[in-house]
């Protein structure tokens, strides 16, 4: 998903796609991260949880991998295709890089412990929340017309654009997160939602410091 991949057709011609848009950019990363991410999981200590899990359980593992995959993406495109990235934030995008990875591959080793399907195939998101929509626009994710402009700017503006959509992407995670703290029944889970909600909390306050300093310059 880098911001343009050349598709040459049979007439020579060239169209230019989006990065989110085509999945074959992100398969290495995805992979290499998946499969540090569920060992992590899997010595951090997931396999000793119990099965006891509802719905919350289930459906914030799920939709929160998802949410995560966003992230990834995002933090890999600004270390990786913005020109002159700002060297604080060139770090939080790889703490986010690294610590989201990580984050989803004890999801999955979560899941397969309690017997889960890995993924929310539905297409339908956040209904063990109480209110449905389309997985696509759960709370916190950048629309597609957001990342048209993160990938088309450069520069500070670039860098001050990956930084407000992190902010609200662990805005709605941490909204997630608190709600599965609240109602989740496996202790295993309410735990993992809890160091979420202090982790990007954490990252929010340094994420705004560098959109205030951008502003100001």
């Amino acid at each position: 998903m880098t911001t343009a991949n050349l598709v040459q057709d049979s007439d020579e011609s060239v169209e230019v796609r989006p990065w989110w848009q085509n999945p074959l950019n992100f398969v290495a990363i995805a992979v290499a991260g998946l499969v540090l991410g569920v060992g992590i999981g899997y010595f951090a200590g997931d396999s000793l949880a119990t099965p006891d899990v509802n719905e919350v359980d289930e459906g914030f593992l799920q939709d929160m991998r998802y949410h995560h995959d966003q992230a990834v993406q995002m933090a890999y495109f600004y270390l990786t295709e913005v020109d002159e990235p700002h060297p604080r934030l060139s770090m939080l995008a790889e703490e986010i890089l690294l610590s989201q990875q990580m984050e989803a591959g004890r999801m999955v080793q979560m899941l397969r412990n309690f017997g889960l399907s890995e993924v929310n195939d539905t297409g339908v998101a956040m209904g063990w929340m109480g209110h449905e929509m389309p997985i696509d626009e759960m709370d916190g994710l950048a629309s597609q017309e957001q990342l048209d402009e993160f990938a088309a700017a450069t520069g500070d503006e670039a860098s001050r654009i990956f930084a407000e959509l992190m902010i609200e992407h662990h805005r709605g995670g941490v909204h997630m997160a608190e709600y599965a703290v609240d109602r989740a029944d496996n202790s295993a889970v309410r735990s993992f939602a809890q160091s979420m909600i202090r982790g990007q909390s954490a990252e929010i306050t340094e994420l705004q410091t560098v959109v205030d300093e951008l502003s100001k310059g």
